[in-house]
């Protein structure tokens, strides 16, 4: 599982960089639109996990403010791993 994470980590931090490389220097044709448009869905997304952590995990464990851009920044791949975090905690 935590190459699964790593994975969908490293993936999710590509999307990231070629989303804000097409805006500093746009991509030719319909591709320039379409990065566009799934940085704005993907920005809102991220902010309503990030919404999500906070209403599960505040009570679970100490959050600091690097805990909210990890998940602002990979999304379900870091819910995961807090997730994980929780079940670890929980059993001892």
């Amino acid at each position: 599982m935590k190459w699964v994470l790593i994975a969908g980590k490293l993936a999710t931090a590509f999307a990231w960089l070629m989303m804000f490389y097409n805006l500093v220097a746009p991509f030719e044709g319909n591709i320039a639109v379409i990065l566009n448009i799934l940085l704005a869905v993907t920005v809102f997304m991220h902010c309503f996990q990030t919404i999500i952590f906070h209403t599960l995990f505040n009570q679970l464990l100490p959050l600091k403010k690097v805990d909210y851009l990890q998940v602002f920044m990979f999304g379900v791949f870091s819910l995961l791993q807090y997730r994980q975090q929780v079940l670890d905690k929980q059993k001892s």
